[in-house]
């Protein structure tokens, strides 16, 4: 089956009204025109989901009261009419039973981060996708920016040598006011034990950091030693962690974490230094990196310039240096690797998960086992703990 004839077909669960992640997938998802959005359950309230549809201008027959309806009904229609995968965009305590309904009717999934609600469920995730051979991504969406990219290229390459330090540091200060009470639908569930897990920030966005540190580094982090703090009277989850790292090369790190951090907006910055040179990127001024060698003028390397950038870079630029690249064609990167293994997949010739460029349901389980050894690190007084 030539796949390459036609756009692939999504469907959605989540992403109804007032969410914002939602409306980021379907952006870059549409962004490079082979994907088209033709189904989905985008609320538990079917009225929210009808209005979504009426907004997205879908067929009321494809849009749906429950996930499972949708797995079923999909899987039900002819081949050349039922979605190729879906996309699913709702809080992560639900993110392991829909994904695991759309697995085992047959469909390959995109799902958002954290990956589960708990760690039990990361490893049976992977368990699924496995033994389906199906395509599964996860939305660490900074690993699309082409400057990051080629900072992997970088160390992958060994032409930075041996890694001493490293530094990534995720701030916001999204939560400094009690929002939950206001009923402000993001801070809700990101700070309802029953609906984020064991972490706040740390799972919200300590795991990007996380992701970010291992996918640039191309190491893991072996170990931790945590502190996390809520300062917000009545809430449960941490608002703010820090950790110190060890990485399996060696070479030490610091992870720093906070939504509460007065003044910033989403300041993710990481810092690399080895023993040939260093790399630092900004995710607020993602089209630029600084890049040093010792007794070297320090230079900053801009994207778009394939003279001297990777292909690996270039492979994710789409427009002219000067034209600035972000959020969203990063997020749109991840969603072309995955129909890049959804197609091949199609065309009988599917890809091995060493072969994918985006974050697999193995970074996803990664991201679990850093939450789980963060808050046993704090919880037991900021104690040293191994990630397996």
């Amino acid at each position: 089956m030539d796949s390459w004839k036609r756009k692939l077909r999504m469907g959605m669960v989540g992403g109804g009204p007032g969410a914002f992640i939602g409306a980021v997938h379907r952006i870059a998802g549409a962004l490079d025109q082979q994907i088209e959005l033709v189904a989905g359950c985008f609320s538990r309230d079917y009225e929210k989901t009808q209005a979504t549809r009426k907004e997205l201008y879908l067929d009321p027959a494809r849009c749906y009261e429950s996930y499972r309806q949708m797995a079923e009904q999909e899987a039900a229609l002819p081949e050349d009419e039922r979605i190729d995968f879906v996309s699913v965009v709702t809080p992560n305590v639900s993110h392991f039973d829909i994904c695991k309904a759309f697995l085992e009717a047959g469909f390959h999934v995109v799902c958002d981060k954290p990956m589960t609600y708990n760690l039990e469920q990361a490893e049976e995730l992977v368990t699924l996708v496995e033994r389906s051979g199906l395509v599964f991504a996860l939305t660490h969406n900074y690993t699309g920016y082409p400057l990051v990219r080629h900072a992997r290229q970088m160390f992958q390459s060994g032409q930075m040598g041996q890694i001493r330090k490293v530094i990534v540091e995720y701030l916001q200060d999204f939560l400094m006011m009690p929002l939950e009470k206001e009923g402000m639908k993001q801070a809700v569930w990101r700070t309802d034990p029953a609906r984020s897990g064991i972490a706040g920030t740390l799972g919200d966005i300590g795991t990007h950091a996380f992701n970010l540190l291992e996918y640039v580094t191309c190491e893991q982090v072996e170990a931790l030693c945590c502190d996390k703090s809520t300062f917000l009277p009545e809430r449960e989850l941490d608002e703010d962690a820090n950790a110190l790292l060890r990485l399996e090369g060696g070479g030490k790190g610091i992870l720093s974490c906070s939504q509460i951090a007065t003044g910033e907006e989403n300041h993710l910055r990481l810092r690399v230094y080895a023993s040939e040179g260093a790399v630092i990127w900004d995710q607020e001024n993602p089209n630029h990196m600084e890049f040093y060698r010792y007794g070297e003028p320090r230079r900053v390397l801009t994207r778009g310039h394939g003279e001297y950038l990777s292909d690996a870079a270039g492979e994710v630029t789409r427009t002219p240096s000067g034209h600035p690249e972000a959020f969203l064609e990063a997020f749109a990167n991840i969603y072309c690797g995955a129909v890049e293994a959804i197609r091949a997949h199609i065309d009988g010739s599917p890809l091995s998960t060493d072969e994918y460029n985006f974050p697999t349901v193995y970074d996803g389980l990664r991201g679990m086992k850093f939450i789980y050894a963060a808050v046993e690190s704090a919880e037991k007084g900021a104690v040293w703990v191994t990630i397996d």
